[in-house]
């Protein structure tokens, strides 16, 4: 995070939810706090159906557009490495209509982190090309339905 940019989370609602509720404040790896952060969050919405689950990830990207254009905005920072709603919104992607138990909860993690880091193509193109509140969110949406389909392929092959 860059010194001289402290959001207040306090002061702005945008940025407490854009900096997952305070875990994009890690010094180091505030991406991958940001998802851990997420989990717990999962466990909630893996209560739904998959039907209103869809829409509840749907609606959380929405809001994370939003929310991520206006903490941008406010800390004059295009995606500011502490904004991490669009790592929950990515993880929950991923982790869709899977059975809800650690192993998946970890190899879901694991996955979309992988292409979080990674950025194969499309995502590394998306994170370089779309600007503002839908820039910012697009390559962790790509991200988790590429963990998204992996996973139910693992699941698949695993019978």
């Amino acid at each position: 995070m860059p010194p001289t940019i402290k959001p207040d989370l306090l002061a702005s609602p945008a940025q407490l939810l854009a900096f997952g509720f305070g875990s994009g404040l890690a010094k180091k790896a505030p991406g991958t706090f940001g998802t851990l952060a997420a989990v717990p969050l999962f466990w909630l919405l893996s209560h739904l159906s998959p039907g209103l689950y869809l829409v509840a990830v749907l609606l959380a990207f929405g809001l994370g557009v939003w929310i991520c254009d206006v903490a941008s905005r406010q800390l004059q920072v295009h995606d500011h490495p502490g904004i991490v709603w669009d790592e929950f919104v990515g993880y929950w992607i991923a982790m869709w209509a899977l059975p809800v138990n650690w192993l998946w909860v970890l190899a879901g993690f694991a996955a979309f982190r992988l292409f979080d880091i990674w950025k194969p193509w499309p995502i590394g193109l998306l994170d370089k090309r779309v600007d503002g509140g839908l820039g910012i969110m697009i390559d962790d949406v790509v991200a988790g339905l590429m963990a998204c389909a992996v996973l139910h392929l693992a699941l698949w092959w695993l019978g």
